[in-house]
């Protein structure tokens, strides 16, 4: 079975919009963007907004511990202001096209407990990752739904720690059963990590060595 190439179905449905867009001059559907940090969120942000009207969602109830919560949730917020600094104003009203929005959650760290409880013990990358994906992207799904956003993705297919696979399995799977389309991606393809590395630098952000949870700390 040959492997799902997500970065070329990601560039089908981006240029599907663009082509509405450019003959109907429809409205630029709206993405919430689930983001794990600043960093990883860069380049995603670059990419995609031209595309769509994002807002970001700050979920990371796996960080351990609130302070690096808080520290990586002020990175996310000054990025993003960052970004909205640089558009244009858009006419009287002085709004800015292509602004970016935010949403950040609770730190609830208990979720992230309740959910990967009895898999403390799993290996990096395996089932307790993947419980941990589930719990974020459920959030985002619901949420997306909730607020009648046309996609709902996550930064987390970005780097190279990560399943994009499962992500993107997770991501279909929450999209039929909230009904709000999912945002396939493989981030880290075409340059987007190396991309995001190169932008960390430009905007001086922090960069964490682990994922979040005490056990990728360990």
């Amino acid at each position: 079975m040959n492997q799902r190439n997500y970065q070329k179905e990601l560039e089908l449905i981006l240029q599907q919009i663009a082509e509405s867009a450019d003959a109907q001059g429809s409205q630029t559907p709206a993405l919430f963007l689930h983001s794990c940090c600043a960093p990883c969120s860069s380049y995603v942000l670059e990419y995609l907004r031209r595309y769509f009207r994002i807002t970001v969602f700050y979920y990371n109830p796996n960080i351990s511990y609130e302070e690096e919560y808080r520290r990586r949730a002020a990175e996310q917020r000054r990025l993003i202001r960052a970004y909205n600094a640089m558009l244009p104003e858009n006419g009287a009203s002085g709004e800015q096209a292509g602004r970016i929005e935010i949403v950040e959650s609770d730190y609830e760290p208990d979720c992230f407990y309740d959910a990967v409880k009895g898999l403390e013990q799993c290996p990096e990358g395996g089932e307790r990752c993947f419980a941990c994906y589930e719990l974020r992207l459920r959030e985002t799904a619901k949420r997306a739904a909730a607020g009648k956003f046309d996609y709902f993705a996550t930064t987390l297919t970005i780097s190279p720690q990560k399943n994009a696979a499962k992500l993107n399995e997770i991501g279909a799977r929450l999209a039929d059963e909230y009904g709000v389309k999912w945002l396939v991606s493989d981030f880290k393809k075409k340059g987007g990590y190396q991309r995001s590395i190169v932008l960390s630098g430009e905007y001086d952000l922090y960069r964490q060595n682990y994922c979040g949870c005490v056990f990728s700390k360990r």
